[in-house]
């Protein structure tokens, strides 16, 4: 196995055990202020969105420390691929519970997972770009953005959708 796959494979791993963690780790610290910015404090699906970003954030900085050398693009293959799984929570999220009508905790475990998935994916495809140096700066921009908006968003979420419990909202049908 080359050394690419084995730290992909290792930080699928790493995200998919410290996102279950995390998952948890707001009421376990009986929901600290500052835990919370980094772990859901709700079961809305923005929040969920924490158990990829966070986990993946650090991984992605450890894997590319390690393999800048062997792949130059590697920073930004990875926060492209985070941003693409934390894109896809909600999307794999809304997708299925609309067709279903409700969500089922076996797939947003399956949600998360492929979404953890589509990072490394995505990573591994757009690897080889050599105008992938190109994008760094908004690479950056839309990752500290989304840094900057689970801080903002954790305890002043906007009254939308997406910052709802599932459940929590039945559409009405009036015409």
């Amino acid at each position: 196995m080359d050394t690419l796959k084995k730290y992909s494979l290792a930080g699928f791993l790493f995200i998919a055990a410290l996102g279950t963690l995390w998952h948890f780790l707001y009421e376990w610290t009986n929901r600290n202020i500052l835990v919370g910015l980094f772990c859901p404090v709700n079961e809305s699906t923005w929040e969920h969105i924490k158990l990829l970003y966070f986990p993946g954030l650090f991984y992605i900085v450890f894997m590319g420390s390690r393999l800048k050398a062997m792949y130059p693009n590697i920073l930004n293959a990875l926060l492209a691929g985070l941003l693409a799984g934390c894109l896809s929570i909600p999307v794999l999220f809304y997708t299925y519970s609309g067709i279903l009508g409700k969500n089922l905790f076996v797939c947003d475990i399956l949600v998360f997972l492929v979404s953890i998935g589509v990072l490394f994916f995505t990573a591994k495809r757009l690897l080889p770009r050599e105008d992938l140096k190109n994008w760094d700066g908004i690479l950056f921009f839309l990752t500290a953005a989304l840094f900057a908006a689970f801080l903002v968003f954790s305890y002043l979420p906007l009254d939308i959708g997406l910052f709802w419990e599932p459940g929590s909202f039945v559409p009405s049908l009036s015409l």
